[in-house]
Formats: structure tokens, sequence, C-alpha cells
């Protein structure tokens, strides 16, 4: 701990009040432009996640522990039996991406006209488990367009291992924020 507080100091020390404020302001900047991208993509793409990382081997050959998937949600969109989803239900805390079995259009409830679109049901499977994922529904029989957190339209192989070791190691994930927060703070321009 008395090596941070030297480093602190020494930092400190090097910059007037003003400098140390311009680089805290910086690294604000540089926080708020990341999280305004985020909520831009997700407004883009119609997508509560419109990037996600695949963290199990279900989806395999498709997808790869690791693979980072790009997700797109367009609410006129109907899903077709082989569009690869990502669904999230309520209660559990990680989305899930697998592959649609089977699909049903049911009349909406309360339908007040004859253009208004049916529901549609989703029944999902991962390519690599043997068995549906009516287990997984954690009550529901089938999934709704509300469950869906968006289709894969792209994805990167395993640029997502920086996210899925930053998980199982949280120490790692606090040494580089913390390092990249130094870094931003020292930088001179």
């Amino acid at each position: 701990m008395s090596l941070l507080l030297c480093i602190i100091e020494l930092f400190l020390c090097s910059f007037s009040r003003v400098q140390v404020l311009l680089q805290v302001l910086n690294f604000a900047n540089v926080i708020a432009s990341g999280l305004m991208i985020w909520k831009g993509l997700g407004i883009v793409t119609n997508s509560e996640s419109p990037i996600v990382v695949v963290l199990s081997g279900s989806m395999e050959p498709a997808f790869y522990r690791g693979d980072l998937l790009f997700l797109t949600n367009p609410s006129s969109d109907q899903y077709v039996t082989g569009d690869i989803t990502v669904y999230k239900i309520p209660g559990a805390e990680i989305p899930i991406v697998h592959r649609v079995l089977e699909t049903h259009d049911v009349p909406a409830k309360g339908k007040k006209r004859l253009t208004d679109p049916p529901t549609q049901l989703l029944l999902t499977k991962g390519d690599n488990n043997a068995v549906d994922d009516i287990q997984l529904y954690m009550g529901l029989d089938w999934l709704e367009k509300k469950h869906i957190v968006g289709k894969v339209r792209g994805f990167m192989p395993y640029v997502g291992y920086v996210t899925i070791a930053m998980n199982d190691f949280p120490q790692l994930k606090y040494a580089l924020l913390g390092t990249l927060g130094l870094l931003a703070l020292i930088q001179r321009e």
C-alpha cells in the first residue's frame, strides 16, 4: 500500500493542480465516451446488449467459447428456424446464445386490428446440446420476443477471451483497470 501512496505523492508533486484537474477530466471524458458509444450502439441495433461473448461450448462448431458476437434486434423482423439468437430469461443473470429450433405464430392477445402482427413463440437449442432449451426457460413453455436480446449478425473469434479472463480472475480486471486509469492520469499531452 505504501508503494501506491508514494506513486500518488510523486504524481501530485510533479503536476500543478490545473494539470491534475485536466488529467482527471480527460480520464472522465474517455469513460463517458465509451458509455455513450455503448448506449448509441444499443439504440441503433435495438438491443440492450449489442455485443456479447460466448461463455460456453453449447454452440460449437458455429461459435466457440470466447467468440465475440454482434447482435441486432429489429422490432419488425420475425425469427425463422435456424436463426441464432441471444435470449435472457427473467431471473437469469447471463444471456444464452442458441439456435431457433421451432417458431409458432399465435394471434396476439387483445388484437385490435387485422393488421396487428401475431405473437411469435420460439423454441431454441444449442448446436452442441442433445435436447432443446425448455429446461432453461424457468417454467416458460416458449420464448417470446420480449425475451430476445438480439439476432447474431456477425462475430469475431476468440476476442472475448479478454472478458472471460477478467471475470474468471477479478484481480486481473482490477490491475488492468488500475493501470489504464493511472496511465490516463499521468500521460502528458
